[in-house]
């Protein structure tokens, strides 16, 4: 059996060692990366890029410690050398001081470690020392050891020059001769500077609820974000901020964030010790791990990335963004713009039909729509969503003569095919079940859960990859189809893995993940011009790993566009605009009866990527015209909606009256304002809007796609005019909206 993690750990001569990937989806090219350095009179190692400077050090005890992170230092300012933490008693003892950047729970080790093992003799201490280094490739990577144990474990480094991001993760590798257990292992600990005034924000969520931005002080103790559930999760994501007690804001204050790579189980841990000192360690979830390690085997851990600025948390996000455009999605900076999609599942629902799909097909297409995406129900004995799971063949009794008709007629409107699939999961009535009942995570014995009727398919064992694999590699073979909206509707219950020997059974949280991610990166290599969704009954697979292999997410499954805004607020603290499909369904919006007008519905799916989910055979001529207005001006906007920089105006959290959010080109040359009044009140007239980002001498016109501004405003006037002075927008009633772009004018 393969495991995708296990790996030989190749020593160089002269102390150096070979770089290994942190995790296959991380694309660090070096262009994109600075050059760390090596002071080797102070043993101090050192980042410097973007506006940042992250600095470690060797102690005495050979111990590595972070020296800095912060704002980016002059070349010669001093830096080191580390020192070790005085012991300030004997219940606070020096090893659980110092910040060590990959600390092993061993010797006097009270706080929480970066890594915890167990060895088949029984001993559980593990303590890290300095080893040697290597600089490759534009990456730095660090060896520490446990030579009398047996443990090596190298410490992969990047820094992306753009945004200065910094990326970690670590190459865990048992050196020893007898089998060890890893418990617990993080990916990185990121120490910041010592304070008693810190703050953590984090986002939480349910299915329909997700993406709420919550605030808290750090003090004495720890917070946990974590998901248990096998995949990401919406309850908590992982992604922080902490910045300086209430001093931080959009605009202003010290900012330190960061996003783990990883689809699975996970954990980030925030501790504040009794010196002041806070910590964030994240990496696998400890929770039912156990990751056994036979000699000459090793773990690498997912990436941990991470960043810092001076201004505030709307920049943070925006570094996060231009990140993510350019260093994790899978065409980087290349990505192309999102196109305007329609998706049949709210009309249809099951029931599929080749006439049915064309007509709505033939709807979409006038409107200016770019892409046709059929849903659930086209293939096995796919009526509900009770059957048919696992069974990727085509329903011939919905589609005679397969799928190629009714692709032929998509593409013959103009638009690209895509298709519905959820590949991971299997309905108890089904073929593949039947056939294959022991395919399914469970616990010999045991019952088997079911969530929305359906089992989760064991990914991590090879013959159900190898098979995934085949069926979703023929359906590509046999059909035209360029995107396919890739869903993960349950969490995982009864995680057994009955193949495997007692003591390699808890390998399925990092061996399924591992395959996963093997095979979108095949399919992707198979059929290059196929983009891909991630989507998880909304938004609980969302996080840098699945990002990187995948071209877009879905965030929720509440499309409710007054709903929307604070889950579209939440999202983008951590995450780009340009992977964030958003829809325009129909009103009454199922999820909490809420009637609005197509108007507001398309303004607030604007801020994405534009996508219907409408039954269009229930609109009337009116609408028509509407969304064609809409989808041609979208047309005109979305690269500076897609890959500008955003500012949020207005925040809509904890149900906010007002929502606004302006995003910028990166050239300057266009802004896009979006502004929505949930509800009015009192008549209270809309708040004033100071734009952002904008050339301060330069002359922007603007024009309205939606709604009014106060009399008065010019046509005309500079950028400095609109950021100072700002815009006033006319509303009066609840769920009001109003889209206005700005153009630099030819006129200085």
């Amino acid at each position: 059996m393969r495991h995708a993690r296990i790996v030989r750990f190749a020593m160089l001569a002269a102390g150096s060692l070979a770089l290994t990937p942190a995790i296959a989806v991380t694309r660090p090219p070096s262009a994109a990366n600075t050059s760390p350095t090596y002071d080797a009179s102070h043993r101090v190692f050192r980042l410097d890029a973007g506006g940042v400077t992250y600095a470690m050090g060797v102690d005495s005890e050979g111990k590595l410690q972070t020296l800095y992170w912060g704002a980016r230092l002059a070349s010669g300012d001093p830096l080191g050398p580390a020192m070790p933490a005085p012991e300030r008693s004997s219940f606070d003892p020096a090893g659980s001081l110092s910040p060590q950047e990959y600390a092993g729970w061993g010797g006097a080790m009270t706080a929480t470690p970066a890594l915890k093992i167990r060895l088949a003799d029984g001993n559980r201490d593990l303590v890290l020392r300095y080893d040697s280094y290597t600089i490759e490739s534009g990456g730095l990577s660090i060896l520490l050891r446990d030579a009398q144990v047996g443990v090596a474990v190298s410490l992969r480094y990047t820094a992306d020059t753009a945004t200065g991001i910094i990326g970690r993760s670590a190459h865990i590798e048992n050196t020893g001769k007898q089998a060890l257990v890893v418990d617990s292992a993080a990916s990185a600990a990121w120490n910041l500077p010592r304070g008693s005034d810190y703050s953590l924000r984090y986002l939480t969520g349910t299915w329909a609820g997700e993406w709420h931005l919550q605030t808290r002080a750090i003090t004495p103790g720890a917070t946990v974000l974590e998901s248990r559930r096998g995949s990401t999760g919406d309850e908590n994501n992982p992604w922080f901020a902490i910045g300086r007690g209430n001093a931080w804001s959009e605009t202003h204050g010290d900012v330190w964030f960061g996003a783990l790579a990883w689809s699975g189980s996970w954990s980030i841990r925030v501790d504040e010790d009794i010196l002041g000192q806070v910590r964030v360690v994240g990496g696998y979830n400890p929770f039912d791990f156990g990751y056994k390690l036979s000699p000459g085997q090793a773990l690498d851990t997912p990436v941990f990335y991470a960043g810092y600025t001076r201004d505030g948390m709307g920049e943070a996000s925006r570094l996060l963004h231009r990140f993510e455009r350019d260093r994790i999605l899978p065409e980087g900076s290349k990505t192309p713009l999102r196109p305007v999609l329609y998706n049949s599942w709210e009309a249809t629902e099951f029931k599929v039909d080749e006439p049915g799909q064309v007509r709505l097909a033939e709807k979409a297409a006038a409107l200016g729509v770019e892409r046709f995406v059929m849903d659930d129900g086209w293939f096995g004995a796919r009526n509900t969503d009770r059957a048919g799971l696992g069974d990727w063949v085509v329903n011939r009794n919905k589609f005679p003569n397969g799928l190629k008709p009714l692709i032929d007629k998509v593409h013959g409107l103009g638009m690209s095919f895509g298709l519905w699939v959820e590949p991971e999961m299997i309905n108890a009535d089904s073929d593949l079940y039947r056939a294959h009942p022991d395919w399914v995570l469970n616990f010999p014995g045991r019952d088997r859960s079911e969530g929305r009727h359906q089992m989760v398919l064991n990914l991590a064992r090879e013959d159900v990859k190898a098979h995934v694999l085949e069926v979703l590699d023929g359906l590509l073979k046999d059909n035209d189809i360029q995107f396919l909206k890739w869903d993960y509707n349950r969490n995982w219950s009864e995680p057994g893995w009955p193949q495997m020997s007692p003591d390699e059974q808890q390998k399925v949280y990092v061996a399924y993940v591992d395959n996963l991610y093997d095979i979108i990166r095949e399919l992707r290599k198979r059929h290059p011009k196929v983009e891909i969704e991630s989507c998880s009954g909304g938004g609980a697979r969302v996080d840098l790993g699945i990002m990187a292999l995948t071209d877009e997410v879905w965030p929720s499954d509440n499309t409710d566009p007054s709903d929307r805004l604070s889950i579209q607020d939440g999202f983008s603290q951590a995450y780009a605009p340009a992977t964030m499909m958003a829809w325009v369904t129909g009103s009454p919006n199922w999820v909490n009866n809420r009637t609005s007008s197509l108007d507001f519905r398309f303004l607030s799916s604007m801020q994405g990527g534009l996508g219907i989910g409408a039954n269009l055979l229930e609109w009337t001529a009116a609408d028509e015209a509407t969304a064609r207005h809409y989808i041609t001006e979208y047309k005109a906007i979305r690269g500076t909606v897609q890959k500008g920089d955003l500012y949020r105006l207005l925040s809509p959290q904890d149900r906010a009256p007002w929502s606004a959010t302006e995003s910028v080109a990166g050239d300057g040359s266009q802004a896009v304002l979006f502004a929505f009044q949930r509800q009015g009140e009192e008549a209270r007239p809309f708040p004033t809007l100071r734009l952002r980002g904008l050339e301060p001498a330069a002359r922007y016109r603007f024009r309205s796609i939606h709604g009014t501004v106060a009399p008065g405003t010019p046509e005309v006037a500079s950028g400095a005019y609109w950021m100072e002075h700002g815009v006033n927008v006319l509303m009066r009633g609840d769920l009001q909206a109003a889209g206005l772009v700005f153009e630099r004018d030819g006129k200085r």
